[in-house]
């Protein structure tokens, strides 16, 4: 488990090594909000592989993107991601 001081992420898949297995997440660490509008990259990028679901607890400004199927959560101050048994857990504190 590790805890990051951010202002906002993005949650992303990509596929695994197996086309029938589990997929990898691919999360954007980012020090401002809504980083996807404005195309700009991430300061730390993790590749969690194996994983068959992602979850979120504790946080309310979330959204969906589906034109690039990614998830990102805003106005965090830090985030938590746990990792256990093929699931990635997220956890955090939001200023809203």
């Amino acid at each position: 488990m590790k805890t990051y001081k951010v202002k906002s992420i993005t949650i992303s898949r990509k596929p695994g090594k197996d086309r029938d297995g589990f997929w990898t997440a691919f999360i954007g660490l980012f020090m401002e909000n809504n980083p996807h509008l404005k195309a700009k990259e991430p300061f730390e990028v993790l590749d969690i592989k194996n994983i068959e679901k992602v979850r979120i607890h504790d946080l309310r400004n979330i959204s969906y993107y589906l034109m690039g199927n990614d998830i990102v959560i805003n106005d965090l101050t830090e985030i938590t991601i746990d990792t256990k048994d093929n699931i990635v857990t997220f956890t955090g504190k939001q200023k809203l």
